[in-house]
């Protein structure tokens, strides 16, 4: 079942899309940044909740700083100096992140109200047109997000996109998680377990170097179930840099469209299980390191440093100047389809 509601702000009028299934665990999305502003699912006891962090506010979801929920782009995650090249042109994005670009700059998808062109049954489908030249990035590009939601409280999306002059591309969904609850405190007792032996090395702005290191004997390993704070203070470059998890794994035996394991998150308390699968080569994990001052959330407060984790399926970092790193080019005739699938169940 699927309704929609809609509210004004100044950036122009936004809608919410509501999608529940027969056993009544629900999703809401919204047009602002194609996000995910709540997923009720229940505990071992059959209680719903909602496990997604969100803000009271809809229009409090455009400019936010930790982009909840959204999907951001044009290039997800981090460029470095805000500058790559196609066929020998260099373009200039905008810094927004230290000296480099994160998340398209301070204008990008994710602050963009897209269009719902979709919004039947269980899916729900939005379509964003980045102009040529919008925040310095080549070519006009048509991207949509389409979200299903099962009758198995499977969350399924499809990223997509389409371009009229070669661009780069790299899409994700940036929703932080906490399965005890979005409002119940800190996410660190959550357990995660991701399915990557390798992680990317970045340096003190947070540039993948081009090594893809071994996670074993370090706080970067996750092959084994672990509470996500137990490490989380270790005396450990890449988590003092970061101020905790802010970095991209390589996901185990990676093949190009076909679909992997890659992360798996667990509340004992409650019993709540998230399984997220995809067809990407990477999953940043940001232990949501710099949460505190966001937007009242939906129980009327801020959330506080280490709320939720974003599990982020998505191409590597600084791809387009990294030639090693799996291509994020995308050029006309050709299409860009990605996927994510967050499996939510109970144990």
């Amino acid at each position: 079942m699927i309704s929609k509601d809609s509210t004004k702000s100044p950036a122009g009028d936004i809608e919410l899309i509501t999608i529940s299934n027969a056993s009544g665990a629900s999703v809401v999305l919204t047009t602002v940044g194609a996000g995910v502003v709540a997923v009720n699912v229940p505990d071992s006891e059959g209680h719903l909740d909602d496990v997604a962090l969100g803000y009271a506010d809809p229009a409090d979801y455009i400019g936010d700083g930790p982009c909840s929920g959204k999907v951001p782009g044009r290039f997800a995650n981090r460029i470095a100096r805000g500058i790559f090249e196609i066929d020998g042109l260099e373009y200039h994005l905008p810094i927004n992140n230290g000296p480099n670009c994160n998340h398209g700059g301070p204008e990008g998808f994710a602050n963009r109200i897209w269009r719902l062109v979709e919004a039947e049954g269980s899916k729900a489908v939005f379509e964003y047109v980045s102009a040529d030249g919008e925040a310095g990035f080549p070519g006009e590009l048509t991207a949509r997000a389409a979200y299903e939601w099962t009758e198995d409280n499977e969350l399924k999306l499809e990223l997509s996109a389409t371009t009229d002059k070669k661009t780069v591309v790299n899409l994700t969904n940036h929703t932080y998680w906490n399965l005890a609850g979005h409002n119940s405190g800190s996410v660190l007792g959550n357990t995660m377990r991701l399915n990557a032996s390798r992680y990317l090395p970045t340096d003190e702005v947070q540039i993948p170097t081009g090594e893809l290191a071994l996670v074993a004997g370090t706080p970067m390993d996750f092959t084994v179930e672990k509470e996500i704070g137990r490490d989380i203070k270790a005396d450990f470059e890449a988590l003092r840099i970061g101020k905790g998890y802010d970095h991209c794994w390589v996901i185990d035996g990676y093949r190009p469209g076909e679909m992997a394991l890659a992360a798996v998150l667990c509340d004992k308390r409650s019993g709540r299980v998230l399984e997220i699968s995809t067809d990407q080569p990477g999953v940043q994990v940001y232990t949501g390191n710099w949460l505190a001052g966001s937007p009242v959330n939906k129980a009327g407060r801020s959330y506080d440093d280490y709320d939720g984790v974003a599990i982020e399926c998505q191409g590597f970092p600084n791809s387009p100047n990294t030639p090693s790193f799996p291509s994020t080019l995308l050029a006309p005739g050709e299409r860009y389809v990605r996927h994510i699938v967050f499996k939510f169940s109970v144990k």
